[in-house]
C-alpha cells in the first residue's frame, strides 16, 4: 500500500468506509468515490450545466472524491460526439468551473483521462451503442478517421482503425501529458488513467486486439511498453501532490484474452511508476458496451480483482461493481479487499447514497452531517413515535 495509506489506516476508528484516507496532497473525508460515468452530453466536449449539476450533486451528497466521466486527450480518442475533451484551454476552464464547485463542497477532484482507440466514433447508448449509421449521420454525427494497436476492428460491420506508428505513440503520450496539466491547472487533485473496458490502452493490453510485431506487441512485456510509457509520462508531469490512479480491466473474460494474472503483473509495474491506486474493472475488449464482461453479473462480483491486486501487487485498490449497500461496501474494506469504493449506477439512483450510508453505519437517524441547507429542514420532517 502507499505510505499514506498504511498512516491513515493505522489509526482509524468507526466504520473504515466513513474513515478519511490521504493520498498524497488529497484527503478524502471518506472512502466512496463516484465512479466516471460517461453522459454523452458535451456540446463540442465542453462541459456544461448538466456536467455541473450531475458531478455537483455528488459532492453535496457526501462522497469522498468525484471523478469525471472519460474525458478524451484528443479528439480522434472520444467514443462519441458528446464526449467530453480536455485538448483545448476552453474545455480545461469549463472543467475548472466544476473542479472548484466540488472541492467548495467537501470532495476531491478527480478526472479520468481516456482515449477510446478502436471504440471511438460511435453512437451514443441510446441511439443504439453501435457504429455510426444513416440515422446519426441525418442527426450530424459523422465518424472521424480511427486509431488502434492494430487494424483490428471491434467486430463486422464497425470501423477500421489504423494501425498507430512509433512517431504517433510519441505524439499521444504527449497528448497524454498536455491533458494532465491541463486538468492540474483546472484544479483536479487526482487524475486516473484510463486503461479499461476496451479502450486504447487495454487495447495495447489484451492480445485479443493488439496483433503488433514490434517492441510495443507480442508478449505481455511489450504490450505493457506503451500503457506504461503513458503512466511514467503523466507521472512525472504532474505535481507530486497529486494522485494518480489507473483503472483496469482486471480480465477480459475471453480465452486467449487478458487474465488476473496479467493484472497483477501490470499492478506491479503500476505501482513502481509512482501510481497511487489501481481501479479494478472488467471487460469490454470486445463488445460494443464499456464494460460487458460474459460472467454472471452478481452484487461486488468484481470485489475479487481489487483483492488480488491489493494482495499481491503491494498497491492501494478501489473496487468497484454492483456494490449496492453501505454493509456490503464496509465489509469489503474492513477485510482488506479495497481501500476505496467506486459507486456508479447506485448514485444515480439515489445521489444521497455517501449521506444515507453514514447514517446507517452510525445508527443515526439525524442530519447533523448533512449539508446544514439540508440538514435544518430535515430535522423538522422527523415523525415523532
Amino acid at each position: 500500500m502507499t505510505q499514506a495509506t498504511d498512516i491513515t489506516s493505522a489509526a482509524r476508528t468507526g466504520p473504515t468506509l466513513l474513515s478519511p484516507i490521504a493520498l498524497r496532497g488529497a484527503r478524502l473525508r471518506n472512502r466512496i468515490v463516484v465512479s466516471p460515468m460517461c453522459q454523452y452530453r458535451a456540446l463540442d466536449s465542453i462541459a456544461s450545466e448538466w456536467h455541473l449539476v450531475h458531478l455537483g450533486r455528488f459532492a453535496l451528497g457526501g462522497a469522498g472524491m468525484v471523478m469525471t466521466e472519460a474525458t478524451a486527450v484528443e479528439p480522434r480518442g472520444r467514443i462519441t460526439h458528446g464526449d467530453l475533451g480536455i485538448w483545448s484551454d476552453e474545455q480545461g476552464t469549463a472543467l475548472a468551473r466544476i473542479a472548484a464547485f466540488l472541492k467548495e463542497n467537501g470532495a476531491v477532484p478527480a478526472i479520468q483521462l481516456a482515449h477510446a482507440g478502436r471504440k471511438a466514433s460511435m453512437q451514443r447508448p441510446w441511439f443504439g451503442n453501435g457504429p455510426l449509421g444513416a440515422e446519426d449521420f441525418a442527426r450530424g454525427d459523422r465518424p472521424w478517421p480511427i486509431v488502434a494497436p492494430s487494424a483490428v476492428p471491434l467486430a463486422p460491420g464497425w470501423l477500421e482503425p489504423q494501425a498507430l506508428e512509433i512517431g504517433e505513440l510519441r505524439s499521444l503520450v504527449s497528448a497524454w501529458v498536455d491533458a494532465a496539466k491541463r486538468a492540474v491547472q483546472a484544479g483536479f487533485e487526482a487524475v486516473e488513467i484510463h486503461s479499461a473496458h476496451g479502450y486504447l490502452l487495454h487495447q495495447f493490453l489484451s492480445p485479443i486486439s493488439n496483433r503488433r510485431g514490434d517492441a510495443y506487441g507480442g508478449d505481455r512485456s511489450g504490450r505493457m511498453r506503451f500503457p506504461l510509457d503513458v503512466v511514467d509520462a503523466v507521472r512525472r508531469a504532474l505535481p507530486p501532490s497529486v494522485a494518480l490512479f489507473v483503472r483496469v480491466s482486471a480480465v477480459d473474460g475471453i480465452e486467449g484474452g487478458w487474465a488476473l494474472e496479467d493484472t497483477v503483473a501490470y499492478a506491479i509495474a503500476l505501482r513502481e511508476r509512482g501510481v497511487d491506486v489501481v481501479d479494478c474493472s472488467s471487460g469490454g475488449i470486445a463488445s460494443g458496451s464499456s464494460s460487458a464482461l460474459p460472467v454472471p453479473r452478481r452484487r461486488g462480483f468484481q470485489l475479487p480483482f481489487a483483492a488480488e491486486v491489493r494482495r499481491r501487487a503491494g498497491v492501494a485498490s478501489m473496487a468497484v461493481g454492483l456494490i449496492i449497500e453501505a454493509q456490503q461496501a464496509e465489509a469489503a474494506l474492513a477485510a482488506g479487499d479495497a481501500d476505496l469504493i467506486a459507486i456508479g449506477r447506485e448514485l444515480l439512483r439515489n445521489p444521497n447514497w455517501s449521506l444515507l450510508a453514514t447514517n446507517e453505519l452510525l445508527g443515526d437517524a439525524g442530519y447533523g452531517h448533512w449539508p446544514p441547507c439540508w440538514g435544518w429542514w430535515l430535522e423538522r420532517r422527523r415523525i415523532e413515535p
